[in-house]
């Protein structure tokens, strides 16, 4: 069964998979399966996510054997990451990149596919206390201590796409997460798809992500 439909609009023509010619009912299904199916729909390309794994997740039972696990492809929207895990996989781009340049390739295809925030959290010691002006001292002072850090981090910011630094003081992971990161709904920067509405989603390094859920932000 081919269901793969097409959708003009604003002039341009869209394809995409459609529910209704899989014979998929979503009415009774719980809000994060249809984030979940929305995803996949989405991302499907019948190559990384296939038609049979639409499917499989449409056919979703709370109650499914666990002996017979189904594996679900997720592209999440964006990913988080804390400066525990983060600041090693700026090395790991870092790397890469010049990996490619020593091959004579363009190092500047090396980046994130997806949005990716590193939040500098928990860096702050309290070496300054009880005046109007101890945060910024301790500030200043945690830049000092780890400038090297701090310099690769303004390195990424600045060359790779789709990476951005939040930086410290401004508040723990997944306080900053809730109030400024989540969009709850994302608008695609896919020059194929400039106009697509899609649900926010996040996998995240910290065991607080899934708070996002509160604001109906499908966290991991």
């Amino acid at each position: 069964m081919n269901s793969l439909q097409t959708l003009t609009a604003a002039g341009k023509t869209y394809n995409y998979y459609s529910l209704a010619s899989l014979g998929i009912d979503i009415d009774a299904m719980p809000f994060s399966i249809r984030v979940l199916l929305e995803s996949v729909l989405r991302n499907c390309d019948n190559y990384q996510i296939t038609e049979q794994d639409v499917k499989n997740l449409a056919a979703h039972k709370p109650d499914a054997s666990a002996d017979a696990p189904v594996e679900i492809p997720f592209k999440p929207a964006r990913v988080i990451l804390q400066d525990f895990t983060g600041v090693p996989a700026v090395v790991d781009l870092a790397a890469m990149r010049s990996a490619m340049q020593r091959l004579g390739g363009d190092p500047n295809k090396i980046n994130p596919l997806i949005p990716v925030d590193l939040v500098i959290d928990h860096s702050v010691q309290t070496d300054y206390y009880s005046t109007a002006d101890c945060l910024q001292k301790n500030v200043a002072l945690e830049f000092q201590r780890n400038a090297e850090r701090y310099a690769l981090l303004n390195w990424a910011q600045n060359s790779l796409s789709n990476f951005r630094v939040i930086p410290p003081s401004v508040g723990i992971i997944h306080q900053v997460n809730l109030e400024y990161l989540a969009d709850v709904v994302v608008r695609s920067k896919s020059p194929v798809a400039e106009d697509l509405l899609y649900p926010d989603s996040v996998i995240g390094t910290d065991s607080h992500t899934v708070m996002i859920n509160g604001l109906g932000v499908l966290g991991w």
